[in-house]
């Protein structure tokens, strides 16, 4: 079977730059799937301006797959079928996340592809004793079934440091059509925009920043290097992030005003960076970088709590929860941040 392309729309759309949020999973106390409010959350987040949605990510909780649970195939399926009924024809991203060994793998590939997902984005996390070589030929197989969005996630919540030499390679494979980078770190974020740019299809994979810390900063900067002598520039066209999954209709206005300001030579970018700091506050007391990122999804729940989104801030995983003093930052920037933080319902 030939591998999945991308529409023309879309692929066009993913090209341009647009919003994804990475979409949470709605629980029960019992520890199942509480369809009304999952179906609530995909809508929030299409009424409220996304250019996508991101379901099977980080942001979901990887427990999905447990077989204990076994919740990945119904919730890509809930979320394609909300997104057909509430979409409105309306072109969208739509993500499915793929991680886990190459038969795992190749499975929520498959899966994504039969409830119609665009693009798929592979997590490499967990496997940690993969050679690059080996790695690069995981991703292969993968892009044989589907379009690859790469995920470079920090290894404080299970990625793994990926080399220049690796993202050059991973850049260069055909159906790769996109970059997520949340390695949360300078250095290892200019290890994969200099990658795409010394590879051999630059043009051809597009860089989406999920890094939370300095999301508006990798928005709004120009990357140039100096390609077989001549400079080169390549930016971050748009976001994949755990943040936009909260207070989102003020995130999709931001978003909009960041590339406003680029196309009109860089107005208002001072206030644009100074924005960009309180962002990163907020962040800070959602994902809890002070407790290694402990409370990250309990602290989007705890948001989503609030905006009667979610009943509660269950997780699969019983060993997710808020961190001591985490609730008390929420409220701090809630109060500090009231234009950032307006519910969009």
């Amino acid at each position: 079977m030939a591998a999945k392309i991308l529409s023309p729309a879309v692929k066009t759309l993913l090209h341009q730059g647009t919003f994804i949020p990475a979409h949470p999973l709605a629980l029960t106390s019992e520890l199942r799937i509480d369809e009304k409010r999952q179906r609530a959350l995909t809508r929030y987040y299409l009424e409220s301006g996304s250019g996508g949605i991101a379901i099977g990510v980080h942001t979901t909780q990887f427990e999905i797959r447990d077989p204990k649970f076994n919740l990945l195939e119904r919730v890509l399926e809930l979320t394609a079928d909300e997104i057909q009924r509430s979409a409105g024809g309306k072109t969208l991203v739509k993500v499915a996340g793929i991680c886990g060994s190459t038969s795992q793998a190749v499975k929520e590939a498959e899966l994504a592809v039969k409830y119609g997902y665009d693009i798929g984005l592979l997590s490499l996390g967990g496997l940690n004793d993969w050679t690059d070589e080996a790695l690069i030929k995981h991703v292969r197989t993968i892009a044989d079934i589907l379009p690859v969005f790469g995920f470079y996630l920090q290894p404080a919540v299970g990625g793994r440091i990926l080399s220049y030499e690796f993202w050059k390679a991973f850049a260069g494979i055909p159906n790769v059509e996109a970059i997520k980078v949340a390695a949360f770190n300078r250095y290892q974020t200019l290890d994969v925009v200099r990658a795409v740019c010394d590879s051999t299809r630059m043009q051809e994979v597009a860089l989406y920043t999920g890094n939370d810390d300095n999301l508006v900063a990798d928005l709004l900067t120009p990357f140039r290097f100096v390609v077989n002598g001549a400079t080169v520039e390549k930016r971050f066209v748009g976001g994949l992030l755990g943040h936009w999954s909260v207070w989102t209709k003020p995130a999709v206005e931001l978003f909009n005003k960041i590339k406003h300001s680029i196309a009109n030579n860089n107005e208002g970018i001072a206030d644009l960076l100074a924005t960009g700091v309180m962002i990163t506050d907020m962040n800070a007391a959602i994902f809890d970088p002070s407790n290694q990122f402990h409370g990250c999804i309990s602290g989007i729940h705890e948001v989503l709590r609030r905006e009667q989104l979610l009943e509660g801030i269950w997780c699969l995983n019983p060993h997710e929860s808020l961190s001591p003093g985490q609730s008390s930052e929420i409220d701090r920037v809630l109060q500090a941040y009231p234009s950032l933080t307006k519910h969009s319902r």
